[in-house]
């Protein structure tokens, strides 16, 4: 189609160029996984709860600093430059590498903090260029949720495998995981080197432009976000009510695993799915299921309802995401991809941050939550299906 933003690398691709990105994102979200595990005593579980949300809402606004430099820099310049795409996912796999050396030796000391922002800056550099390299690597549109939903499962399995080493290595201390995560990080680099290059992108026309404004790329943009606005305020609504109630630690766990499930669940469900609806239909119903479920934690209550909806919110982030993904790879021009990621990716940023800062300044409930969490997804359920039903949205 003339003006279609996606297109295959080549014609008749082999699934070998897409096994090799996979290959090196499993690299990826393991070592990513361990910095996590890394960094995640000092914030929150090694303090007191009033502590703690001090700490927590600063790392929240830090947590939006890196798409400052993503989204206006780093996106236009992996579109423009030759091979920049696959050349920004081993530099930042190689660069993440020493960066984690360096915070193994700094890791009680005031470095630690400008050596996590930039291992941010490049952990989100890297998925701005991974998520443009995937229409590249496959060879139908169709087959787009399907390829996103396998990087999502790769990274789930490989992230809850990396950190079972991860969580004994931090018995010994948190240097320790870091140097694990450099070894992997640096794996990594060396697998990425056998991604192959995409072609330069073409230049944008003024068509394009329009077309990457469009209403349907723009409306999905909106459900998104507030999915990702739900997953952050769930989040940390759970965490500060547990620590309220003095709940064992191992109830975190549940809920984190609870949420990791989801997401796994999401990634198998959405291929299957799309066979028989589009990717909008998909994404409206990941809002409707969880505006269902935020009702149903209300009624049954108590830690349990907590992992169920943690379970139900994975779920639909998680197949929401993959069908977001293949709306922009399948709509956005081709010479846009890594700007369009890098500025929704910003925008999906700012909306998690802004849902997780609610339960971390105010104290509430956990029903009050629940509450909130189904009055805003129906509404924005309501308002995506009213906006997709318009002329100028089809």
């Amino acid at each position: 189609m003339p003006g279609s933003g996606w297109q295959p690398l080549r014609r008749g691709t082999s699934a070998e160029p897409f096994a090799r990105l996979a290959r090196a994102h499993s690299l990826s979200s393991a070592g990513d996984t361990l910095v996590a595990i890394g960094l995640a005593g000092s914030l929150f579980f090694s303090i007191s709860p009033d502590a703690a949300r001090t700490r927590v809402a600063l790392y929240l606004v830090l947590t939006m600093a890196p798409f400052a430099v993503v989204a206006p820099f780093l996106g236009p310049m992996v579109d423009r430059k030759r091979g920049g795409r696959r050349q920004m996912v081993v530099a930042s796999l190689a660069l993440r590498c020493v960066l984690c050396l360096l915070m193994a030796d700094h890791v009680d000391g005031l470095l630690l903090f400008p050596l996590a922002f930039a291992t941010l800056v490049l952990g989100k550099a890297y998925g701005v260029a991974r998520a443009s390299l995937v229409p590249a690597l496959v060879a139908d549109e169709k087959g787009l949720v399907q390829a996103n939903a396998k990087l999502t499962l790769v990274s789930g399995v490989v992230g809850f495998v990396a950190s079972l080493p991860g969580v004994a290595l931090l018995q010994l201390g948190a240097a320790w995981v870091l140097l694990l995560a450099a070894v992997v990080f640096g794996a990594g680099a060396v697998l990425a080197l056998q991604i192959p290059a995409a072609r330069p992108s073409p230049p944008r026309t003024s068509e394009e432009k329009a077309e990457l404004r469009g209403a349907n790329v723009l409306l999905a943009a909106s459900a998104m976000a507030v999915l990702r606005a739900t997953a952050g305020f769930l989040a940390f609504l759970l965490a500060f009510s547990l620590r309220k109630e003095d709940a064992p630690a191992w109830w975190f766990g549940v809920i984190l695993a609870a949420s990791a499930v989801g997401a796994l669940l999401g990634a198998a469900i959405a291929p299957p799915l799309r066979r028989w609806v589009r990717e909008e239909r998909i994404l409206l119903g990941s809002l409707i299921v969880v505006s269902i479920a935020s009702v149903a934690a209300v009624q049954i209550g108590g830690r349990l309802a907590a992992a169920m909806l943690a379970g139900f919110v994975g779920i639909a982030a998680s197949a929401g995401r993959l069908c977001f993904d293949a709306i922009v790879q399948r709509d956005a021009p081709e010479a846009d991809h890594a700007r369009s990621f890098a500025r929704f990716e910003t925008r999906f940023q700012l909306a998690w941050v802004l849902g997780a800062i609610v339960p971390v300044a105010w104290t509430m409930p956990r029903s009050y939550g629940y509450v909130t969490i189904a009055v805003v997804t129906t509404v924005a359920a309501a308002t995506y299906l009213t906006g997709r039903r318009l002329p100028w949205a089809r």
